[in-house]
Formats: structure tokens, sequence, C-alpha cells
């Protein structure tokens, strides 16, 4: 059995740091460390404080 999980993550950052850069680096962990067929970045939106 197969299940699509759709997760917000939320994360400071430097604004010298490309999110697309980190979504990356988050995906790539989750299919590394955990039971994750794949995982990807489907979009980006910055947060207003």
């Amino acid at each position: 059995m197969r299940t699509n999980l759709f997760i917000k993550v939320i994360v400071e950052h430097e604004p010298k740091e490309l999110p697309e850069k980190l979504g990356a680096e988050l995906c790539r962990q989750l299919e590394k460390n955990y039971i994750v067929r794949r995982a990807e970045l489907s979009s980006v939106a910055p947060v207003e404080d």
C-alpha cells in the first residue's frame, strides 16, 4: 500500500539561503533516513511576519 502525505514545513533562514535548496535538502534527508520512496518540493511561499 502507498499513501501520499502532504506536510507543511515553515523554516527560518538567512536571506542569502535559497528556500529551494533548503527544500531539496529536506527531501534528500527524508529519502535517506526514513522509509520514503520519493520526496519532492512542490512549492515555496514566503511567510510575512
